[in-house]
């Protein structure tokens, strides 16, 4: 049951997380590059345009990865970087709440992925079907390797044999 629990609310939150991300960076592309750096610049953040062509890439690509359940650990430390940088660049001098340009958004967000990234996405996603594919054959070839280890019992094959 617990195991369920944790697989549904990973489902949740990657489902959440991503679409959040995703959203932000369709934003970002509908404002074109340019616009997106120079808002970096605005906000402070060193290297603006790698910083811009960065998040561009990590937020739509990575929300969707955390959606769909597939490299999740990679999908959300790329997030979490993201975040760091909001965080430290941006919105720490702005308190926590939101209405004031402040953390709470981007905090969030970067805790939730820093869960998903030590975690995983759970197996309701491509990774955890992937892996239980995975795991399914691995037991099936150790079980296999097995039996064909096993011992023969001579006097039984004997048994079978001789009797009509």
């Amino acid at each position: 049951m617990k195991r369920v629990l944790f697989d549904l609310a990973a489902l949740v939150a990657r489902v959440v997380v991503g679409l959040i991300f995703i959203a932000h960076g369709v934003q970002k592309w509908q404002n074109g590059y340019d616009a997106t750096a120079q808002g970096f610049t605005q906000g402070g953040v060193p290297q603006p345009r790698l910083a811009a062509a960065f998040t561009m890439v990590a937020e739509p690509v990575g929300g969707f990865l955390l959606v769909i359940g597939l490299f999740v650990p990679i999908a959300a430390l790329a997030l979490v970087v993201v975040m760091a940088g909001a965080f430290l660049f941006v919105h720490v001098d702005n308190g926590i709440f939101l209405a004031d340009r402040g953390w709470e958004l981007v905090g969030t967000l970067g805790a939730a992925n820093l869960v998903l990234a030590a975690t995983g996405g759970g197996r309701f996603g491509v990774d955890g079907i992937y892996k239980g594919v995975l795991g399914r054959r691995a037991r099936r070839r150790a079980e296999d390797q097995a039996a064909a280890r096993a011992p023969i019992d001579v006097s039984q094959q004997h048994r079978e044999l001789s009797s009509p």
